[in-house]
């Protein structure tokens, strides 16, 4: 030990103590004494001298600090004359390792024995200032075991971050940190603390043992009112929180999948009503189970819709409900679907009475079909979904799309022009939402989606409102027939007439010009309003601040063409993806339209050209017109419509003239009738459009505006009979209401739930909570959640602690108090016992 070491280890005993005894017992410092000097100190030579040094330190000096040094062991206790000064007031300075050690990390000599304990620890110097940097100057023993262990482990020195860091190594095979606890003499400290945190006792304790009573405890307890558990409900609390964290998912979900193959959690599954399930979550095999006799009871239609969404709203809790997301929300939208076909009515009295209640109510059935099949697509387990799959597809082909659509070709039939006043026709859709804007000397933005029917439209108008200064109107228009893009298309722009191409091209005429194309339709655009443009919806997103501003600036109307869900759909090879196009199209339009905003577009409207129809199942002949279209001259053919001249009548075909749909020229139009398809080499036939169905002429108009001042907000949230009151068992259970059901507007507001100390220490579980009720019955819109207290909560009987919800810092991992109740905690003994 150098001389500077020496002095050091002496200044900082001194910092706490008079009195410093030094026993030379190897006579190995003389010269080390003789010329070590440190400031208010007095250096003595104990040498049969001791009576009169006692005196000078307890009579004549009591102030004075002292350095004592011997040249020799130190003496038996019985010939020690100073033995009491030296156990009353002083310490003793060491020159072996262990003192080193004690130096540097100035700790006083009480600790000699801990550190000589656990030699192994010290000996890393990076062990020791891991430590250093973690000790405190009134840390205990006890608390300094705690903290080297949290040095073997690598993490704060909490029992539950090391049991998390230890069961993540145990997860992955490796033991590198649970052995340096042992090496390091901390085994039976770190037992011991498990067992006074958790209840955990055994012979030979170890971290496979403890994990599956771990499993096997939280499990079981709530599932078994026989069950005796080993542990404390303080493991609940632990394992919400390891299962919660982000940093030791992969650990937790290893572990839970070995433990529920040694607990045989499937057998203890399979006699479970599933209800009892729905708020536990240590095993995957529980959402498995769930969503299996879930999908058994939607289909035996035993269960009601709100039933099924309010489980569903409880599994988003969960924490494997990223996993099987998409599962849930099949059988959620499934069995919505079926409630909402039970109670339609699907009567109607003629084209705008059908294209009112469609827009009104019926859309909702294709709405919920569309995101059925894309969530079981996207969840990607056909065989548990088959029951559930045929239903919903028997019933939205036979029970809505054939029977709605049989009804309406009714009033189709009977139609002189296609037309439906007071709806729009898509005719007049520039002269109707266009040109006012124009007439106001304003600007206008119109985006046009290929195939973006009206359910989808409505679907955006919805993600347009959630949006804050955003507000947008959506209203129903009668497309052009026959329902495909040329004609559409053709028909969005400013005309005075529309003309199918007669050389079996399919193309439309536009005042006597081409609209196929872009560069047509800029052309024809420009003719009625000069400072126009057009661009593609790619293009836009892709554009730089400036250039998009100088999109808006430079001109008063811009059409933006985007392609997705028809370019999806009208190949035979992708058709089957095309609900998943649409996902992305609502995707990509709002990027577009806030591009738009952002670069100074106040006004924006959204169209399409047409609709469609989709049936994911493969299609029967039944689903095919029985004989071919016949006419003096057939020039163009579509899966769904024909056009030529001189077209025979026929019972599965609805025949117009040109001036009945509003065209000049002389090609009649010939549509199979409901949904029915021509068979066409090559094609697809799940994916069609060209008819007169509704789901394919009735078409959204979206008129979008930004406001100047924000008018979105979130619900609020109340704890119902909260405050005041008195927590006397180990658990406490509270209601969270709701006050407002969610609207685009008024959006959902997350919520984190836990006790605290008035202090800020959490002593409970933590729950994140998401307030979304839309209902407007106020009893659905109340939440039960249930706190278990930690043992930390011990330390607060008789005292207040708070429940507090707070909410999330939006781009931050930090927490704001959204509100907060104060309870008292009186606990009686009896309550010490956890189950």
């Amino acid at each position: 030990m150098s001389n500077v070491k020496i002095q050091q280890a002496l200044a900082n005993l001194f910092e706490k103590q008079r009195i410093v005894f030094w026993y030379d017992a190897r006579h190995e410092f003389r010269a080390d004494f003789e010329s070590i000097e440190l400031p208010g100190v007095e250096k003595v030579e104990l040498a049969n001298n001791e009576f009169g040094v006692k005196y000078r330190l307890l009579r004549q000096q009591p102030e004075q600090k002292f350095l004592l040094y011997r040249d020799g062991p130190e003496p038996a206790m019985l010939d020690n004359w100073l033995l009491d000064v030296q156990l009353a007031s002083g310490s003793t300075f060491r020159t072996d390792q262990v003192a080193l050690w004690l130096a540097e990390l100035e700790l006083g000599p009480d600790c000699y024995p801990l550190l000589e304990a656990h030699g192994t620890f010290f000996e890393a110097a990076k062990r020791r200032e891991a430590l250093k940097k973690l000790l405190a100057s009134n840390d205990s023993q006890q608390a300094l075991r705690q903290k080297m262990l949290a040095v073997c482990v690598g993490c704060e020195p909490r029992l539950d971050e090391m049991l998390e860091a230890l069961l993540s190594d145990l997860a992955s095979g490796t033991d590198a940190r649970i052995k340096l606890v042992e090496r390091s003499g901390l085994r039976g400290h770190f037992w011991e603390q498990v067992e006074r945190s958790y209840g955990y006792a055994s012979e030979q304790p170890g971290l496979q043992d403890f994990v599956i009573e771990l499993f096997k405890t939280c499990f079981l307890s709530e599932v078994d009112v026989n069950f005796k558990p080993r542990l404390s409900s303080e493991v609940k609390v632990f394992i919400k929180r390891w299962k919660d964290s982000r940093s030791h998912t992969e650990a937790f979900e290893a572990l839970s999948a070995q433990c529920a193959g040694i607990l045989q959690i499937d057998d203890k599954l399979q006699s479970l009503d599933y209800r009892r399930l729905m708020t536990l979550d240590d095993f995957e095999s529980i959402d498995r189970k769930i969503l299996s006799d879930l999908v058994r009871d939607v289909v035996a239609r035993t269960v009601s819709a709100q039933e099924v969404e309010q489980w569903v709203r409880q599994r988003r809790q969960g924490h494997w409900f990223g996993r099987f997301q998409d599962m849930y929300l099949a059988i959620e939208h499934g069995s919505q679907f079926i409630q909402q076909l039970e109670l339609a009515q699907l009567g109607m009295d003629s084209l705008a009475d059908g294209i009112q209640k469609y827009a009104q109510s019926w859309f909702r059935l294709d709405q919920r079909y569309r995101k059925f099949i894309h969530h079981a697509r996207e969840a990607g387990q056909a065989s548990l979904l088959l029951g559930l799959n045929h239903l919903v597809e028997n019933l939205y082909t036979n029970n809505f799309l054939v029977r709605l659509n049989v009804r309406w070709q009714e009033h189709v039939d009977a139609s002189q022009r296609w037309e439906a006043w007071p709806v729009v026709s898509q005719s007049q859709f520039f002269d109707s939402f266009v040109r006012p804007y124009l007439d106001r000397k304003g600007k206008v933005c119109v985006l046009i989606s290929d195939a973006f029917r009206y359910e989808v439209g409505e679907e955006l108008q919805s993600l347009i409102r959630r949006e804050n200064r955003f507000d947008a109107d959506l209203v129903p228009a009668l497309a052009k027939l026959p329902s495909y893009t040329q004609l559409g298309m053709a028909a969005l722009l400013p005309h005075k007439s529309l003309q199918l191409a007669d050389n079996g091209s399919g193309e439309v005429l536009v005042d006597g010009q081409s609209a196929t194309g872009s560069v047509n339709r800029a052309r024809i655009l420009a003719q009625a309003v000069p400072a126009s443009t057009v661009v593609l919806a790619k293009d836009v997103l892709a554009m730089g601040r400036d250039e998009s501003r100088a999109l808006i600036r430079d001109h008063e109307v811009v059409y933006v063409y985007h392609n997705l869900i028809d370019k999806t759909g009208d190949t035979r090879d992708t058709e089957e993806r095309v609900f998943g196009a649409a996902e992305e199209t609502l995707d990509e339009l709002l990027r577009v339209i806030k591009k738009l905003a952002n670069a100074n577009a106040s006004n924006l409207l959204v169209t399409s050209d047409h609709g469609f129809i989709y049936q994911n199942h493969p299609l029967q002949d039944s689903d095919f017109v029985s004989r071919e279209p016949e006419g003096s001259e057939i020039l163009y053919t579509n899966r769904r419509f024909v056009l030529g001249r001189g077209l025979r009548e026929g019972a599965s075909f609805k025949t117009f003239q040109p001036a009945q749909l509003g065209l000049a020229g002389t090609l009649e139009v010939q549509i199979p009738k409901s949904i029915n398809r021509l068979r066409l080499q090559g094609s697809g036939s799940r994916f069609v459009h060209g008819g007169a169905t509704l789901q394919e002429v009735v078409i959204p108009v979206i008129s979008i505006n930004k406001k100047r001042e924000s008018d979105v907000g979130q619900v609020k949230v109340e704890l119902i009979g909260g405050g005041g009151k008195t927590i006397t068992t180990g658990q406490l259970a509270v209601v969270l209401y709701q006050t407002e059901p969610v609207t685009e507007k008024l959006q959902p507001r997350r919520l984190r739930a836990g006790l605290y100390t008035l202090a800020g220490e959490p002593i409970s579980d933590t729950h994140e909570l998401t307030f979304d009720l839309a209902s407007d019955n106020p009893r659905d819109r109340e939440l039960a959640v249930r706190f278990i207290l930690s043992r930390k909560a011990d330390a607060c009987n008789n005292q207040q602690v708070e429940l507090r919800l707070e909410e999330p810092v939006d781009g931050t991992s930090h927490y704001t108090v959204y509100q907060s109740v104060r309870y008292t905690i009186r606990r009686s003994f009896t309550s010490e016992f956890d189950f």
